[in-house]
């Protein structure tokens, strides 16, 4: 069925809300943003025709038997913690959320919004649209949550120092460094939540994902990997900056940005280490940076982000390139492995699903994967609510403005839960 509606964005929330009756369900939303690189503006797809649920060991491998089984549309998501099949690593911090590692499903309905036309596939699509156009929304009303720290600030800032002893002794030079905010006995509304972080928060890579009694409502700005064709697409971001009060402060905070030696140098490390990745699955001679150093604007910050490209090798498969690169550099740290090591030492939850990437194949099996930060992670059975935030860490890294940084990032979040860290 191929329609137009009205009212689009009405239209997207009732069947966001329709979609988060299933068990499982995954809504995925470009929020308009000019991507080159994006198949469409709005994705969402409900109920589970097969599934395949992974904790670290083989899990790529189970995923690629199971994506040759299922040549359609999958959405998914991996988990931070596979680096752990990956590589010789461990994560033995605490977890209270409780997804597994990987979860993909071949989905009962899809819907595909482009162009202002909406495609709903799936069984007795009548029904099913007349089900979506009868939701009647949910306002959000913001909850009373307890939202804690796992560092004090003062915890905070002498791990960065001590994180920042191992680069004057060479065992890293950069890092990305992570600390989860919580709530226990949280009662929130999933979709109201999500929608109004959409609202707060606009980003291209939004994302509501339902896992059972899990929920995921990301408002990422940042893109993990992509292929297209031939052709895979990373962009990191690295390097940070507020928005500003009035149009000329905000230019000005912009070109401050954009000449920042400590966040260019942030930038160009995970460059490098992009590129690097990218080889293991580029045909050679054909890595190469489209865009370093670009400043995008979104609505509570400014993010320095770079695009590095190439082109698949032959007998690469889909599955192989995103394991090839994971976990994105942006999230570790270079050298990666032994920034990986010492963040599990630093730092005091288990990240999990924060780290890691949603997105999804397509039947022409392209892909794209976003990086799962600025995200709340929602345990309904438990009613534990939790959000991370990190930043990179160099020699030049003042500890105290990496905390501010911290917070700056959370700022969506915590206008959405109507808290304060300061």
């Amino acid at each position: 069925m191929i329609l137009q509606v009205t009212d689009l964005d009405l239209f997207k929330h009732k069947a966001l809300q329709w979609a988060a009756g299933f068990d499982v369900c995954a809504y995925l939303d470009s929020n308009s943003f000019n991507d080159p690189y994006s198949k469409f503006d709005t994705l969402i797809t409900a109920g589970v025709q097969d599934s395949v649920t992974l904790n670290a060991g083989s899990a790529f491998d189970e995923l690629e038997k199971f994506r040759a089984r299922h040549p359609g549309w999958l959405t998914g998501f991996f988990s931070y913690d596979l680096k752990n099949e990956i590589e010789q690593l461990s994560s033995k911090n605490p977890d209270h959320l409780h997804f597994p590692d990987l979860f993909f499903f071949a989905p009962r309905y899809h819907i595909l919004i482009n162009n202002g036309l909406v495609e709903i596939i799936g069984d007795d699509v009548q029904t099913a649209f007349e089900a979506i156009n009868s939701q009647i929304l949910a306002d959000y009303q913001p909850n009373d949550i307890n939202l804690q720290a796992r560092f004090s600030k003062a915890d905070y800032v002498d791990s960065v120092n001590q994180i920042k002893d191992h680069i004057v002794r060479g065992d890293i030079y950069v890092t990305n460094f992570c600390q989860e905010f919580f709530a226990d006995d949280a009662n929130i509304d999933p979709v109201a939540t999500f929608l109004q972080l959409s609202r707060v928060s606009p980003t291209p890579f939004g994302t509501f994902y339902k896992w059972q009694d899990n929920y995921i409502l990301c408002a990422s700005p940042e893109r993990f990997l992509a292929k297209r064709g031939d052709k895979l697409i990373s962009q990191p971001i690295k390097g940070t900056a507020k928005r500003g009060q009035t149009p000329e402060e905000d230019e000005a905070i912009k070109d401050q940005l954009r000449h920042h030696a400590k966040e260019l140098q942030e930038n160009v490390m995970i460059v490098d280490l992009v590129r690097n990745d990218l080889t293991h699955s580029a045909k050679p001679g054909t890595v190469k940076t489209e865009e370093l150093f670009g400043i995008y604007t979104f609505n509570q910050v400014h993010q320095m982000i770079s695009t590095v490209v190439c082109e698949l090798n032959d007998g690469i498969s889909a599955v192989q390139a995103i394991r090839n690169t994971f976990p994105m550099g942006s999230m570790t740290g270079a050298p990666k492995i032994r920034s990986m090591q010492l963040m599990e030492k630093y730092e005091r939850s288990k990240r999990g699903i924060y780290s890691g990437a949603i997105g999804y194949f397509s039947p022409n099996n392209d892909f794209d994967f976003n990086v799962v930060i600025r995200t709340l992670l929602y345990n309904t059975t438990d009613k534990y609510l939790s959000f991370h935030t990190g930043g990179a860490i160099t020699y030049n890294a003042d500890a105290e403005k990496e905390y501010d940084e911290c917070l700056l990032k959370a700022k969506a979040i915590l206008e959405v839960l109507g808290q304060s860290l300061n």
